[in-house]
């Protein structure tokens, strides 16, 4: 009995000096790690900025913000997020030539307790309508009317 007593005791003081370990941890939290731009023309560059909060007890750093591709780039803050600030990661998208639907990842890494994040972006790029070509054909005469 004496062994199993000190076993659970030797394991409760463990867990409370890795939580308190963790309370003093930055962490991160978003207000949503998904984004839909739903349906856009081909052509168009859409961008979504993603709010997220510091709530833990020690400044937040963004290591890296990796885009999962080329059509999709960031743009986060350099500089550390304070206890109870917030900010913002910028997702840009450009489809180029690409027509269809889509869903990208963007992975950010920090120094949050709670680890790498996965912020994801999608929709639906539609390919233009084409104008319509007038069957007359104008012809002027050289030099002009």
């Amino acid at each position: 009995m004496k062994k199993f007593l000190l076993f659970l005791f030797s394991t409760t003081i463990v867990f409370v000096a890795s939580a308190q370990n963790n309370s003093e941890n930055p962490l991160i939290k978003f207000d949503t790690t998904t984004h839909d731009f739903g349906k856009f023309l081909e052509g168009k560059i859409v961008s979504y900025e993603f709010v997220f909060s510091n709530v833990g007890k020690a400044p937040l750093i963004l290591g890296n913000v990796q885009p999962s591709c080329g059509c999709t780039t960031p743009e986060w803050p350099r500089e550390p997020i304070m206890p109870g600030q917030k900010s913002t990661i910028k997702a840009v998208y450009n489809p180029g030539a690409y027509k269809g639907t889509f869903s990208k990842g963007i992975t950010v890494s920090s120094n949050a307790s709670n680890g790498n994040v996965q912020l994801v972006i999608k929709g639906t790029v539609l390919e233009k309508p084409v104008e319509p070509v007038s069957p007359i054909k104008t012809y002027a005469p050289e030099g002009g009317f």
